[in-house]
Protein backbone atom coordinates (compact mmCIF):
# COMPACT_ATOMS: atom_id res chain seq x y z
CA UNK A 1 0.00 0.00 0.00
CA UNK A 2 1.26 3.44 -0.90
CA UNK A 3 1.26 5.52 2.29
CA UNK A 4 0.97 8.67 0.17
CA UNK A 5 -2.43 7.51 -1.16
CA UNK A 6 -5.21 9.97 -0.32
CA UNK A 7 -7.57 7.20 0.78
CA UNK A 8 -4.89 5.62 2.97
CA UNK A 9 -4.09 8.95 4.64
CA UNK A 10 -7.76 9.77 5.22
CA UNK A 11 -8.65 6.36 6.61
CA UNK A 12 -5.52 6.48 8.78
CA UNK A 13 -6.96 9.23 10.98
CA UNK A 14 -10.69 8.58 10.54
CA UNK A 15 -10.41 4.92 11.52
CA UNK A 16 -8.87 5.67 14.90
CA UNK A 17 -11.09 4.59 17.77
CA UNK A 18 -13.63 7.27 18.79
CA UNK A 19 -12.93 9.65 15.91
CA UNK A 20 -16.23 9.24 14.05
CA UNK A 21 -18.21 9.13 17.28
CA UNK A 22 -16.65 12.43 18.42
CA UNK A 23 -17.56 14.02 15.10
CA UNK A 24 -21.14 12.78 15.46
CA UNK A 25 -21.30 14.04 19.04
CA UNK A 26 -20.19 17.50 17.90
CA UNK A 27 -22.83 17.35 15.16
CA UNK A 28 -25.62 16.83 17.71
CA UNK A 29 -27.25 19.66 19.58
CA UNK A 30 -25.82 23.13 19.97
CA UNK A 31 -23.04 24.58 17.85
CA UNK A 32 -20.29 24.78 20.53
CA UNK A 33 -19.80 21.98 23.07
CA UNK A 34 -17.65 22.09 26.16
CA UNK A 35 -15.11 19.34 26.68
CA UNK A 36 -17.05 18.09 29.70
CA UNK A 37 -20.30 17.93 27.70
CA UNK A 38 -18.63 15.76 25.07
CA UNK A 39 -17.06 13.57 27.75
CA UNK A 40 -20.35 13.15 29.63
CA UNK A 41 -22.11 12.11 26.41
CA UNK A 42 -19.45 9.50 25.68
CA UNK A 43 -19.18 7.61 28.95
CA UNK A 44 -16.64 4.99 27.81
CA UNK A 45 -13.98 7.37 26.47
CA UNK A 46 -11.25 8.52 28.83
CA UNK A 47 -10.51 12.24 29.18
CA UNK A 48 -6.98 11.61 27.86
CA UNK A 49 -8.26 9.83 24.74
CA UNK A 50 -10.90 12.51 24.12
CA UNK A 51 -8.28 15.21 24.45
CA UNK A 52 -5.94 13.41 22.03
CA UNK A 53 -8.64 12.80 19.44
CA UNK A 54 -9.93 16.39 19.62
CA UNK A 55 -6.38 17.68 19.13
CA UNK A 56 -5.94 15.39 16.10
CA UNK A 57 -9.27 16.47 14.63
CA UNK A 58 -8.33 20.10 15.17
CA UNK A 59 -4.99 19.53 13.44
CA UNK A 60 -6.81 17.91 10.50
CA UNK A 61 -9.09 20.97 10.24
CA UNK A 62 -12.29 19.09 11.10
CA UNK A 63 -12.83 20.63 14.53
CA UNK A 64 -12.12 24.06 15.96
CA UNK A 65 -11.45 24.92 19.56
CA UNK A 66 -12.03 28.13 21.46
CA UNK A 67 -10.85 28.76 24.97
CA UNK A 68 -12.69 31.04 27.36
CA UNK A 69 -10.26 32.08 30.09
CA UNK A 70 -12.46 34.89 31.40
CA UNK A 71 -13.61 32.76 34.33
CA UNK A 72 -12.38 29.82 36.35
CA UNK A 73 -12.30 27.03 35.46
CA UNK A 74 -11.13 27.80 31.94
CA UNK A 75 -13.64 26.55 29.37
CA UNK A 76 -12.56 24.75 26.27
CA UNK A 77 -15.29 24.47 23.64
CA UNK A 78 -15.35 22.64 20.32
CA UNK A 79 -17.38 22.63 17.13
CA UNK A 80 -17.21 21.19 13.65
CA UNK A 81 -15.56 23.25 10.93
CA UNK A 82 -16.97 23.41 7.38
CA UNK A 83 -14.96 20.34 6.31
CA UNK A 84 -16.01 18.56 9.52
CA UNK A 85 -19.66 19.24 8.75
CA UNK A 86 -19.14 17.99 5.17
CA UNK A 87 -17.75 14.76 6.60
CA UNK A 88 -21.04 14.17 8.42
CA UNK A 89 -22.60 13.58 4.98
CA UNK A 90 -20.09 10.79 4.41
CA UNK A 91 -20.95 9.30 7.81
CA UNK A 92 -24.65 9.44 6.91
CA UNK A 93 -23.87 7.66 3.62
CA UNK A 94 -21.94 5.01 5.56
CA UNK A 95 -24.95 4.58 7.85
CA UNK A 96 -27.30 4.18 4.87
CA UNK A 97 -24.99 1.61 3.31
CA UNK A 98 -24.71 -0.35 6.57
CA UNK A 99 -28.48 -0.36 7.12
CA UNK A 100 -29.04 -1.53 3.56
CA UNK A 101 -26.35 -4.21 3.44
CA UNK A 102 -25.03 -5.21 6.82
CA UNK A 103 -26.79 -3.97 9.92
CA UNK A 104 -30.38 -4.52 11.03
CA UNK A 105 -31.27 -1.69 13.38
CA UNK A 106 -34.78 -0.27 12.97
CA UNK A 107 -34.24 2.38 15.66
CA UNK A 108 -31.20 3.73 13.83
CA UNK A 109 -32.93 3.51 10.45
CA UNK A 110 -35.75 5.75 11.68
CA UNK A 111 -33.59 8.34 13.43
CA UNK A 112 -31.46 11.23 12.20
CA UNK A 113 -27.94 11.21 13.64
CA UNK A 114 -28.43 14.81 14.77
CA UNK A 115 -31.05 13.70 17.30
CA UNK A 116 -29.67 10.23 17.97
CA UNK A 117 -29.84 9.12 21.58
CA UNK A 118 -28.25 5.69 21.12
Amino acid sequence: MDHECTVYKTVDYLAKKWTLMILLELYKGKEWKRFTEIKNSMKEITPKMLSERLAELEMEGLVENRIDASSFPVRSEYRLTGPGTELITVIHDLKKWALKNKIVNSTCANQDCKICIL
